[in-house]
């Protein structure tokens, strides 16, 4: 068998199987070597370690039996033993007798709350929201506008399940216009891509029903489907992107209702994923009959290339059938305008309309008559927006950079984050410290399928004008300096509760 091949077997055993167990020859295949290319007992625990923080190995896994693992490795079976009671002391691992060693995450490790939502103080930076303020000239512009037309509707009773008309044909001929032929029929217009995104998986799941999800993902999206009760199959999204086999292993073995993807400018990671990939997964979906949820909130943030074509653009005629995408202007224009979207066919949107009438008759009109206008605006916006963000993420770059040079990222072709690399597994501990030192920001495990994965990761926006960032990064090393140490092993990186 190929290492390649290999590695996609994983699938099979990592998402969430009868049996959770990974054999030796999977575990191999995953782990990254050291340098000298052979593992000591200390470089084995710390490759374990980070598969599990990666999110490529689930939470609750029963790891190979010592003997397994050490052929597969061609270690001696002390090297293992000595891996596995290392992650067992410092809480990466737990045994039961006659059960095995199965992976775990030191005891008190929980997500950041609902604390990023909460007004900032005047003396807090908050880098826990992605989003830009509104172009303020626009939106003055398309306020007046709307206001004008207000009174011509006010003679109506006001509810419009579906969406103004003149939003639906607006936003359907914006898809046309992007290579994806829409009639207004195709457009059902929400409160948010958030409720267009809790009406999908309505429809589309239930209790016990099984969803494919990235891993990490986008913190909301992942807690509506828990809310659903849906089991979610984690994939994971690395610095190098997706890998289209992983996929088509995870829908194939596990064959989900819905699978939930970001495929433009990736939340939190920024990856954008090619053509031919997207081509790639919507052909496994069609053949495993798994709808696909795109979100294509971020679709406007293109900074060093063009901005992508919808998903469905890009799969075949047959393979978008089953394709519903999600799209809003939260990113593009306002977060505070709550419009979104779903394109999908007209009798998904009938059904999806159905839905929404359950929980919200109806958005506001003066909101989407302000949609209108800012979708006629948006050639003059966007272009705009984006030099505003790349101004803004050089300058958080060159802060982290002067202050806190030990940490990593990737820039991104756009999107409104970089996904930081620490080095070692104190996000959520670090969030916490630097909240006191009056920022605001999340740890990578909010972001995870399974909770306290990405410990390793903070999630840093680029949304708050290029000034902030000097203050900001140089609170974040303050923060950094006074972390306390978990470990006696200095081997080992640290783990902050």
């Amino acid at each position: 068998m190929t290492e390649g091949r290999v590695v996609r077997s994983v699938v099979r055993t990592v998402v969430h199987t009868a049996d959770r167990t990974l054999t030796g020859r999977q575990l191999a295949a995953l782990l990254t070597r050291p340098p000298e290319g052979r593992f000591g007992y200390r470089e084995l625990a710390r490759a374990i370690r980070e598969t599990l923080l990666d999110g490529r190995v689930a939470l609750r896994m029963r790891l190979p039996a010592e003997r397994e693992l050490a052929s597969a490795l061609a270690v001696s079976r002390t090297t293992v033993t000595g891996a596995y009671d290392l992650l067992r002391e410092s809480g990466y691992a737990h045994s039961r007798r006659g059960a095995g060693t199965w992976t775990a995450l030191p005891d008190g490790q929980t997500p950041i709350s609902l604390a990023a939502f909460h007004g900032p103080s005047d003396a807090a930076i908050d880098l826990a929201l992605a989003a830009p303020e509104a172009p303020a000239d626009e939106l003055a512009e398309a306020l007046t506008a709307a206001s004008a037309e207000l009174p011509r509707y006010a003679r109506s009773q006001g509810y419009h399940p579906f969406g103004l008309p003149e939003l639906r044909s607006a936003i359907a001929d914006r898809y046309t216009r992007r290579g994806l032929p829409t009639l207004p029929e195709q457009i059902l217009v929400t409160t948010g891509a958030q409720q267009a995104l809790a009406l999908a998986l309505a429809l589309l799941g239930g209790p016990g029903d099984r969803a494919l999800a990235e891993n990490p993902s986008y913190t909301n999206a992942l807690d509506a489907m828990r809310g659903r009760r849906l089991r979610i199959t984690p994939v994971p999204v690395t610095e190098s992107g997706w890998d289209s086999g992983l996929i088509d292993a995870a829908l194939r073995q596990t064959a989900p209702r819905l699978a939930y993807l970001i495929p433009d400018f990736h939340n939190p990671t920024g990856q954008l994923m090619p053509d031919a990939q997207r081509r790639e997964v919507a052909r496994s979906a069609r053949a495993t009959g798994t709808w696909l949820v795109v979100d294509e909130t971020l679709t406007d943030m293109a900074l060093d290339v063009p901005a992508p074509r919808p998903f469905a653009a890009a799969s075949a005629a047959g393979d978008s059938e089953q394709i519903i995408s999600v799209g809003s202007l939260s990113k593009s224009c306002w977060g505070g305008l709550r419009v979104g979207w779903v394109r999908a066919a007209s009798r998904v949107i009938t059904e999806l309309a159905r839905v929404r009438i359950t929980a919200d008759l109806s958005g506001s009109v003066l909101d989407q008559l302000v949609a209108v206008e800012l979708l006629d605006r948006l050639d003059t916006i966007l272009p705009r927006r984006a030099e505003q963000l790349r101004l803004r993420r050089e300058a958080l770059a060159t802060a982290l950079a002067r202050h806190v040079p030990e940490w990593h990222w990737t820039l991104p072709p756009g999107g409104l984050c970089l996904w930081v690399d620490l080095g070692r597994p104190i996000a959520s501990g670090l969030a916490t410290r630097a909240l006191r030192h009056g920022v605001r920001v999340e740890g990578g495990a909010r972001f995870g399928v399974d909770v306290g994965t990405h410990e390793h990761r903070l999630r840093i926006p680029f949304a708050l004008p290029p000034e902030v960032y000097d203050t900001a990064a140089e609170r974040l090393a303050a923060a950094l300096a006074g972390a306390p140490a978990r470990f006696s092993d200095p081997d080992l990186p640290d783990w902050v509760a």
